[in-house]
């Protein structure tokens, strides 16, 4: 067994940690009946050494940060130089300030400076675009990221394209293939009717319109067997943070080539 680096366990650590915020989520949605990314992190303060937990998750959630750069901006996943290897880390980039903001979000509330608001941050996200100039197109780009984004999701799950990312010795094993496969279908799925929203909020020039996770599992509700829907979902996030545990032992985690990137650099280039 090859020795692993302190990298290749910072971004483990990042997986668990992630891992650990959609436990949460699926535990709330499941028994409270409405979750949020961050009413998941805000659950922990009620247990006890909650936040000595927030705090470690939040630096388990910095880890992953770092990975997300190495995966976008070093390439350490090694994607082809063409649009779809660049479309990919574009995604990957996006995942990482995502996750920027859970990291501090854990801290911030570890730490106790947090003040109190309830803050939601697709609206936010969407009052911002539309803040910009031709901020109703950038508001409408985001969410329709946000649709790709989860349509990609599920590709990856339904092909079985995560398996390339695997070690060996586990591709073939049926139940982690089942988790692996439901979890990645059912966030993409929560993903993509989210961006909806989004591109909805974009349309109606109305911030209010955008939604997340726990506004998807809303509409889920409401269909037709919508109550058979919403279980099926939350059990699905359950399985996405087993996908995550699973890729925090399993996965193939390439240390960046700090030389690569600095012949690539600018600063470096020859007069």
């Amino acid at each position: 067994m090859h020795r692993r680096t302190g990298f290749q366990v910072l971004a483990r650590i990042g997986y668990v940690a992630r891992g650990i915020v959609f436990a949460l989520l699926a535990g709330l949605a499941l028994f409270t009946g409405t979750a949020t990314t961050k009413s998941a992190l805000d659950s922990l303060l009620t247990q006890p050494f909650g936040r000595l937990w927030l705090g470690l998750i939040g630096l388990g959630l910095a880890g992953f940060v770092v990975w997300r750069l190495a995966q976008s901006i070093a390439n350490a996943d090694n994607h082809e130089q063409n649009l779809k290897g660049y479309v990919i880390r574009i995604m990957l980039l996006g995942s990482a300030v995502v996750y920027v903001g859970l990291a501090y979000y854990s801290f911030d509330h570890a730490l106790g400076f947090a003040a109190a608001r309830s803050s939601e941050g697709e609206k936010d996200l969407a009052g911002w675009a539309m803040a910009q100039p031709f901020g109703r197109y950038l508001a409408a780009s985001i969410g329709l990221g946000f649709v790709i984004g989860g349509g990609v999701t599920v590709w990856k799950g339904v092909t079985g394209k995560y398996k390339r990312y695997l070690e060996p010795n586990v591709k073939e094993n049926r139940l982690i293939n089942i988790v692996c496969v439901y979890g990645l279908s059912a966030r993409g799925v929560l993903f993509a009717v989210a961006g909806v929203f989004f591109c909805y909020a974009a349309f109606t020039i109305d911030p209010q319109q955008a939604g997340g996770m726990a506004d998807a599992l809303d509409w889920l509700s409401q269909l037709p067997f919508g109550g058979v829907l919403y279980v099926l979902a939350a059990i699905g996030l359950l399985s996405f943070a087993g996908y995550n545990v699973i890729e925090g032992r399993y996965r193939i985690v390439r240390t960046p080539d700090l030389n690569t990137l600095r012949k690539i650099s600018p600063l470096n280039s020859s007069p």
